[in-house]
């Protein structure tokens, strides 16, 4: 079944954005698509309002949502939705997370996935410094659902430094990883495409990665070079800026024989959700 990865140059205007991304999901329908993928901040970019635009859609009064939904039912697609500020469910006055949703072919949401892992770093560019704690609360929790191509493990952008939460995905069965991302252009040249690649080999899993690819207010600059990456660290696909709708296809039974040549999880020795801050002390002093 076909992929689409999603690439766009998002602004402040989330009515634009939306009319933007519309016509690029039109066209991966129209390709056959039955799972897309969008990048970080699709929807608004650059914008100091985000915990009321979040509280907004929490309370149904935003367009966000709605278009999520219509546009879902409209093309007969499953959306992996990039990330919208939005608060924890049944609290629409608290600090919203950078929220990734993953809706189904009718517009219903089958997971939610909060970024854990928020950009808070010093960037030699325009811009210098980023600090999304600044916005959003962390996350707190791994997500893998199952989906029309198969079981899907939702992360987004900086989450790529941190392999332990791919291989937490890997462990609950994940078949590929959604990466929506806003990779600043200074820190996507160095390391987007070692990250994406290395994610994709050690999971054995097809990676997505919807990035932003072009420039926002801010100013901010991103890298661009969106990606489909099968499970042998081949990329399928790629766009180096601008908007683009990239396709591919899972192929089962090869990523089944990847796996099965080379079982990874099995010859695993080593849990991190088992390591103890005593555990470290000790490997440390030996």
């Amino acid at each position: 079944m076909t992929i689409a990865v999603i690439q766009m140059v998002s602004q402040a205007d989330v009515a634009q954005n939306l009319r933007d991304a519309r016509h690029l999901l039109e066209q991966a329908a129209q390709a056959g698509a039955r799972l897309a993928v969008l990048p970080e901040n699709f929807a608004a970019i650059g914008r100091s309002d985000l915990p009321a635009l979040g509280a907004a859609e929490a309370l149904g009064d935003g367009p966000i949502l709605p278009w999520l939904r219509n546009s879902c039912r409209d093309l007969g697609l499953w959306l992996v939705a990039g990330t919208i500020p939005l608060p924890p469910d049944g609290q629409p006055d608290a600090r919203p997370h950078a929220c990734s949703l993953l809706l189904d072919d009718q517009g219903q949401r089958v997971a939610r996935y909060d970024k854990l892992h928020l950009f808070d770093v010093d960037v030699a560019d325009s811009r210098g410094r980023y600090r999304e704690s600044d916005d959003y609360a962390h996350g707190g929790q791994a997500v893998v659902a199952d989906t029309p191509v198969g079981r899907l493990g939702l992360s987004v952008c900086y989450d790529l430094r941190f392999p332990e939460l791919y291989t937490a995905l890997r462990e609950q069965g994940a078949e590929l990883i959604s990466v929506p991302a806003a990779f600043t252009a200074v820190t996507g040249a160095a390391h987007w495409h070692v990250l994406t690649r290395a994610r994709a080999i050690e999971t054995q899993c097809y990676v997505l990665a919807a990035n932003q690819g072009g420039t926002h207010p801010g100013p901010r600059q991103t890298f661009g070079h969106s990606a489909i990456i099968d499970p042998w660290g081949v990329v399928l696909a790629e766009q180096s800026e601008g908007e683009a709708v990239l396709l591919g296809a899972r192929d089962a039974q090869a990523q089944a024989e990847i796996r099965q040549r080379m079982p990874i999880s099995q010859h695993r020795r080593f849990s991190i959700s088992r390591l103890t801050s005593s555990d470290r002390t000790t490997a440390v002093s030996e």
